[in-house]
């Protein structure tokens, strides 16, 4: 497509799928899940970073890695559909990245977290993505989850909880997006409902 224009029939016919939920609601679990029974259905959109690429990584595979002018030079021709700044270092997912996954007949999978959300739905000329909150079914059994996986300071754990709050919070109050809540007290139901959402309503 031109710079600057978005391929709306190709994003129509293969909506974007927009997945948000605090870190230990489940997202990566079913995610998988959803991309092994179904291969050739789903993409995920390769981000745009200014960070250092680390061991192994590849341009274009884990992410595109550019530099900090040419990532304000997206910003500033509103190339992103959202962006944010993490640790000094810039984030964002490129138009032309979820275009190419619709161009290529599948859904783009968008798993971001609330300010990105936000980004996404209010978004002047992109065209609105499907939207679902994947929740614990409370803070104690989330403080559980991320306890026992025993890979996070007590500090980080905290941070985490109250990001957590402020995303159930946001997720249940009139100016949310999300079309659908599935909460993950069971992993099996919540598959399954997270699928039906998703899967459920093709054309």
């Amino acid at each position: 497509m031109a710079n600057g224009s978005i391929d709306t029939a190709a994003l129509s016919a293969n909506r974007p799928i927009v997945i948000s939920g605090p870190s230990g609601a489940g997202k990566s679990t079913i995610l998988k899940r959803l991309f092994d029974e179904y291969p050739d259905k789903f993409g995920f959109s390769v981000s745009h970073t200014t960070r250092a690429p680390r061991v192994g990584e590849q341009h274009g595979r884990e992410y595109y890695f550019v530099t900090r002018g040419e990532f304000q030079d997206l910003v500033e021709k509103k190339g992103f559909v959202e962006h944010a700044q993490f640790g000094g270092n810039c984030y964002g997912t490129s138009i032309r990245a979820v275009e190419e996954i619709a161009e290529k007949g599948r859904i783009c999978i968008l798993d971001i977290e609330m300010e990105g959300v936000k980004q996404v739905a209010n978004h002047p000329t992109f065209p609105r993505p499907r939207f679902l909150f994947l929740s614990p079914p409370s803070l104690e059994v989330l403080e559980q989850r991320l306890r026992s996986r025993a890979t996070d300071k007590e500090d980080a754990i905290l941070k985490r909880l109250n990001q957590a709050r402020v995303e159930m919070e946001f997720a249940r109050s009139g100016e949310a997006p999300h079309e659908k809540i599935v909460v993950n007290d069971d992993l099996e139901k919540a598959y399954q409902e997270v699928k039906e959402f998703i899967v459920g309503q093709e054309p």
